[in-house]
């Protein structure tokens, strides 16, 4: 088994290996020279700065929403009580369900000029136009549309830190006269504030992932410009450059998360866990305003509006439908059940040799790589070898590329529910003379299959959703839920959208209320 585990995680990692073919191959364009590309000169000279500038104003916009929404619910649900606590503890889970290039597209036609909001209030004030009124489609709204649909990776993270706290921290910071807010500044936040940036920096990787939601807002980051110089231009190079400018975005937050994750044990002073302060009057409502205002606009509207829309619709279905949807759940199925063996052989077989930890620690640097980098660098190593027509012919492209992003999830899916077993029973039943595969087969699995079954729903939903790379790799005539619902925002058929985006987010809530499930029993 251990001669096996290395070259199949090694053959996990073949997309770098396909980013660093221009640099190994000087042949590598048919076309053009490396330095002399004319798409890459006119990227450098007019439009790097610009895709530099959007991708760091995003980030840092997006960072300050998701550390108010998130860290403001976290502290609220885990320090105090308050009518509907019980709810939003796992409902502020939701918007995770709702992809970002749908709640971009619900977040537009809500607030644009012929929108139900501006016509309502032009109606109201007598107005033709509304001056006062912000452009949705901007960098802005963008900031909106990410922070409401990514805060619940902070929210979830960091309320498991607040609730390690100790139970008597904030009465500790005010016998040295400091009020609760002064406490939670000075003592309370900078303990979390490793879960924090672990928190922060899983959203903040999602959004330089995205490719729906940044190319409907009109904001030019590195992966709008990646999909211009592979589709648009035809330039190979340009993309794999950009492509690895945004690969060094992601590098930077994924060693920093990596970091902060190390030190998530400074979070947590004592085992004791705090009662929560009953708050009433004008507290209460207030707290429970704040976090029904999250979930109103993270998920209640975005739902409403999508129903809304199918009601326009006249809740026709599109004939070309349920070929979106055979298409999608195959695609999943089948990266789902690949991925839930994969991760149970290499769990499995770190259990046996711990020497091979470094593997498993390896693939989870798949979910840090962006859809759109990781076709590039498929395509690149497939031009090497002029293997680029196997797109056309099937889906196992497509496929392999969802192994590579999605795995890391199902393998740490997997390993908690192995370290559930203790070794005493590889023991007992080596004693009873079965062998190391009959062990996995007959006391492991059996063991393992909540396990196996949440992490193969994991990766059903994520392949569901995935738009940048499906886009790239998909073979012809194989549209799934998520292309058709960007090709239809792509023609502003926003009321044909309604299906297919329901679709996805129905899909996506299996997992979120497994969630909101654990949450509610802990």
């Amino acid at each position: 088994m251990n001669r096996i585990v290395v070259p199949l995680a090694l053959l996990l990692f073949l997309p770098l290996f396909g980013l660093a073919a221009p640099f190994l191959f000087p042949n590598f364009s048919t076309h053009t020279d490396l330095m002399a590309s004319g798409t890459l000169s006119h990227l450098w000279n007019f439009v790097l700065g610009g895709y530099i500038a959007s991708t760091l104003v995003l980030i840092f916009g997006v960072g300050l929403g998701v550390f108010i929404l998130g860290v403001g619910n976290a502290w609220i649900i885990a320090s105090y009580d308050f009518p509907g606590k019980k709810v939003f503890e796992w409902a502020l889970i939701l918007p995770l369900a709702v992809p970002t290039y749908v709640m971009a597209y619900l977040f537009v036609d809500v607030l644009q000029f012929s929108g139900p909001l501006q016509s309502a209030l032009r109606t109201l004030l007598g107005a033709d136009t509304l001056w006062f009124f912000p452009d949705p489609r901007s960098m802005s709204g963008a900031i909106w549309s990410f922070s409401f649909c990514l805060f619940p990776y902070v929210y979830l993270i960091t309320r498991t830190a607040f609730l390690e706290r100790s139970g008597r921290l904030i009465e500790v910071s005010e016998t040295l006269g400091y009020s609760p807010l002064q406490g939670f500044i000075k003592l309370v936040l900078p303990m979390a504030r490793p879960a924090i940036f672990a928190g922060m920096a899983l959203a903040l990787m999602e959004v330089l992932a995205d490719f729906g939601a940044v190319s409907y807002f009109g904001v030019q980051t590195f992966a709008t410009g990646i999909f211009k110089a592979w589709l648009s231009f035809g330039d190979r190079l340009a993309a794999v450059q950009l492509a690895l400018g945004l690969l060094s975005f992601v590098l930077l937050i994924f060693f920093m998360e990596q970091s902060s994750r190390s030190k998530l044990r400074y979070a947590a002073t004592s085992q004791s866990k705090p009662l929560p302060k009953v708050l009433r009057g004008k507290a209460a409502y207030i707290a429970f305003a704040f976090c029904g205002l999250t979930l109103l606009f993270g998920f209640l509207l975005p739902a409403f509006a999508l129903l809304q829309l199918l009601y326009q619709q006249g809740f026709s279905v599109d004939a070309r439908y349920f070929d979106w949807l055979r298409n999608s759940l195959s695609v999943s199925m089948v990266t789902a059940i690949i991925s839930v063996v994969l991760a149970l052989f290499f769990a499995y077989a770190v259990r046996l040799n711990a020497q091979l930890a470094w593997v498993n620690r390896l693939l989870g640097f798949g979910y840090a790589l962006p859809g759109a980098v990781l076709a590039i660098g498929i395509l690149s190593f497939l031009e090497i070898f002029q293997l680029a027509w196997w797109m056309s012919a099937s889906m196992l492209v497509l496929v392999y590329a969802y192994l590579v992003r999605f795995l890391s999830s199902s393998l740490q899916s997997v390993e908690a529910g192995l370290t559930r077993i203790t070794p005493s029973m590889d023991g007992s039943a080596a004693l009873l003379g079965l062998s190391k595969i009959q062990i996995l087969r007959r006391v492991h699995v059996p063991l393992l299959k909540r396990s196996l079954i949440t992490a193969g729903l994991f990766v059903f939903v994520d392949v569901m959703k995935e738009l940048p790379a499906t886009l790239l790799l998909r073979p012809f005539n194989f549209d799934t839920l998520a292309v058709a619902t960007y090709q239809l925002a792509a023609d502003e058929r926003l009321a044909e959208l309604a299906l297919p985006s329901l679709t996805i987010v129905l899909v996506g809530l299996f997992p979120v209320l497994i969630l909101s499930r654990v949450i509610s029993k802990s």
